[in-house]
């Protein structure tokens, strides 16, 4: 049997001020996956502290932190990961869509980001080997080697919507996981595991 559980709530933070904040969530089938900030090679991000950075730089632009997602997917009954994912964007090009569209506009943004980023955390998980690493030196070091392969496979599946994104909207973004949030299940993985907490920084369970 396969589980089917995916979970993403997506909150509008800080920066869309010039939009309502809102709630999103959104149930399909497997749990989500917050990872090493990818390596962008356009973008400079640092992820190793406990708190997300409010802002990152992305093709020499300053991105601000807007909204923060808490996602996880079950690969299977037993394998699955979950943490929280950040979107940052660019505050002039927010600024000149408020002006030219309004800001409703960004509510349709919201479910665009919302739902490739399902899609890329998906993919993400998929490709990522859950099994537990009999060669790890413990929790930590399984937790990093997690993290690690987890990110480089979201970054991988989330670039082209990314891309796509920017040129439909002309709202310049990035979206990245936080990989102290990650937490990786290996012995059990359901729509319970997945709610998301409130927890402190994520780790392996079921090592």
């Amino acid at each position: 049997m396969k589980a089917s559980v995916k979970i993403l709530t997506g909150m509008l933070f800080i920066m869309l001020a010039a939009c309502a904040t809102k709630e999103v969530k959104e149930e399909k089938g497997e749990t989500p996956a917050t990872t090493e900030t990818p390596v962008v090679p356009e973008s400079t991000v640092d992820m190793s502290g406990q708190n997300p950075p409010l802002t990152i730089v992305k093709d020499d632009k300053t991105l601000k932190l807007v909204r923060i997602m808490d996602g996880g997917i079950c690969k299977n009954d037993f394998q699955g990961v979950k943490g929280v994912f950040l979107v940052y964007a660019d505050a002039d090009d927010i600024e000149r869509i408020k002006q030219e569209k309004g800001p409703k506009v960004f509510a349709d943004f919201e479910n665009k980001i919302q739902t490739f980023s399902i899609s890329a955390l998906d993919e993400a998980v998929q490709a990522t080997n859950l099994a537990e690493d009999p060669f790890s030196l413990g929790e930590d070091d399984a937790q990093q080697k997690l993290a690690k392969q987890l990110t480089k496979n979201f970054q991988s599946a989330v670039t082209a919507p990314v891309d796509t994104f920017q040129k439909e909207t002309t709202l310049n973004i990035e979206v990245v996981p936080f990989p102290p949030s990650l937490i990786f299940y290996q012995k059990g993985c359901g729509a319970s595991q997945l709610e998301p907490e409130t927890e402190g920084p994520g780790g392996t369970e079921g090592q």
